[in-house]
Order: C-alpha cells, then structure tokens, then sequence
C-alpha cells in the first residue's frame, strides 16, 4: 500500500512541476502561479495513514499529505506549504480511486450576535497593544498543530485565528455572554471566536476592546491583519486567515487551519472551496 500512495504523490509531484495531467486543483493552482509570476521550482510530499478500514473486499486508507512548494517569484524565494487529507481505496493492491476529503466550512451560526448590544455598548474601552510579531510567530508555530492550551475544533479555522490575535495582545471581553464580546474561557467561548461569521460580524462592528478598520484592498493589509472569505458569494462568511507573509509584489501570504496551511496566497484560488462567487473582507487590527 504504501508503495503505491508513494506512487501517488510522486504522479501528483510530476504534474505541479513539469504542467502535465488534468487535476482540477492542480491545473487552477498552475494557473493562479503563472497570474503571479510565480513558478513552482520544487515539489516535496509526504503521507502519514490516519485509519485504515477493510470494506467489501477493498481496503480504504484515510491518510494526510503533507505538500512543500519551493516558490520563486522575480528574485524572491518561498516555501509554501498545504495539508490535504484523502481517502485512497485499493483492491487487490491496486489503488482504484484517490480524492480529497472535503469538510463543511459554512457551519451555521448557532445564535448572531447582538449586533444592536454590541453597537451601543456602554463598557470602558480597554486598552491593549497589538504585537503583530507575536500574532505571527504563534501563527507559524502552530499552523500545522494544535495549542493543548485551548479547545480544538473540526471546522477549526476561526477558532485558530482568534488564538492568534489573543496571543497578539488582543484582550477578551463579554463573558459569559456568547452573542456578545469575544472570548474563550472555561471550556465555553463566544460564537465570534470560534465561527467564521461571527468573527466577521465582531471584526466589523467592536467598539471596545479587540478592535479592527476594514480597508478596501489586500495591499494595505500588514503582518498580523486579517482576511474572511465568502466562498459562495452568498452573505455568510465561512473562513479566515492571517497575514503572516509577503510575496514579491506585496501581496499577502497567510496562514490557516482547518485546511492547514502556512504561506498560502491570499485569495485561495487554489482551494477546493473557490467558486468564482467568492467575496472577501479585509480587517486592519487597531490598537486600543
């Protein structure tokens, strides 16, 4: 078996760098690369099997790839990295199908926020830093991992974000409350730390502690700031990102989880859940 995922990743490796095959993803991935200027020099892919099942006669292995892209961009070199998980099915040895195993990002909110409340909230402003350099290094620490020091989720992308602008100085508030403020205390949270929507919601309207400004382009984005995306189109945000990164012409790079990602080009045109449709918000952290 493993021979044969070996063989996999090196069809996969051959397509992204020599512009062969017909992935769906791989082809929008070389495309969005050449709009950039950009060009995959290197390819390095790795699996580890996560849970091996016997159905039917065939055995099905639920497995991760670990994929490194060595990018060269005008003078300018960079590593991107991705994490897919996938589901092979073999018979008899020989591998039959290969696809990547998708998770629902538009998880529904279990109650909005008080936008009314939060608009006319009386607290005391609360005053705090924002150190973008440690929002960043957490980003890059555990972009690919888990802090034991909060609660880990399926759909964990928002939930990773909010770690990061806490450990970046970003100070929690409206406990116990989870349709106000921004929290996460005694395994409970607030809807905006840990959905995608709410954080939009919270991002756009706080007017005491963690604070932002929407800005109208990804360029006057700095390290730190943060991009929701709308991959329907439809009004209901379903992911965001950080800015941890740079390319060569001053775009953002940004780091996720959910699908783990470190360095990964702003407008995940590349990602399995791109539609045309995609709409984004682009959030400047203001200091308190």
């Amino acid at each position: 078996m493993k021979s044969q995922l070996q063989k996999q990743l090196e069809s996969r490796i051959e397509q992204l760098v020599n512009n062969s095959g017909d992935d769906e993803k791989i082809n929008r991935k070389k495309d969005l690369m050449s709009r950039r200027n950009a060009e995959i020099v290197k390819v390095q892919a790795s699996a580890a099997v996560k849970d091996r099942q016997e159905e039917d006669g065939q055995t099905i292995l639920l497995y991760q790839v670990h994929l490194k892209y060595l990018i060269k961009q005008k003078d300018k070199m960079y590593m991107e990295e991705e994490v897919e998980n996938r589901k092979a099915s073999f018979y008899r040895k020989r591998i039959y199908s290969d696809q990547e195993v998708l998770i629902d990002l538009n998880v529904p909110d279990n109650q909005p926020l008080n936008l009314e409340a939060e608009a006319n909230a009386n607290e005391a402003r609360l005053s705090y830093y924002y150190d973008r350099l440690k929002a960043v290094q957490y980003a890059e620490t555990w972009w690919n991992s888990y802090n034991p020091k909060y609660r880990k989720f399926t759909n964990d992308c928002t939930n990773f974000i909010s770690q990061c602008l806490h450990e970046g100085g970003g100070p929690m508030r409206g406990y116990p409350n989870r349709g106000q403020g921004w929290w996460m205390q005694n395994n409970n949270y607030s809807y905006s730390w840990a959905l995608a929507h709410g954080l939009m919601q919270y991002l756009s309207t706080s007017k005491s502690g963690l604070r932002a400004k929407q800005v109208g382009s990804p360029l006057e984005l700095k390290l730190g700031d943060i991009i929701c995306l709308d991959f329907q189109g439809d009004g209901r945000f379903d992911h965001n990102t950080i800015v941890t990164a740079k390319d060569a012409y001053g775009m953002p790079l940004v780091n996720a989880h959910t699908y783990n990602s470190r360095n990964r080009y702003w407008a995940y045109e590349d990602s399995s859940a791109y539609t045309p449709n995609i709409q984004y918000k682009f959030f400047t952290i203001v200091d308190g």
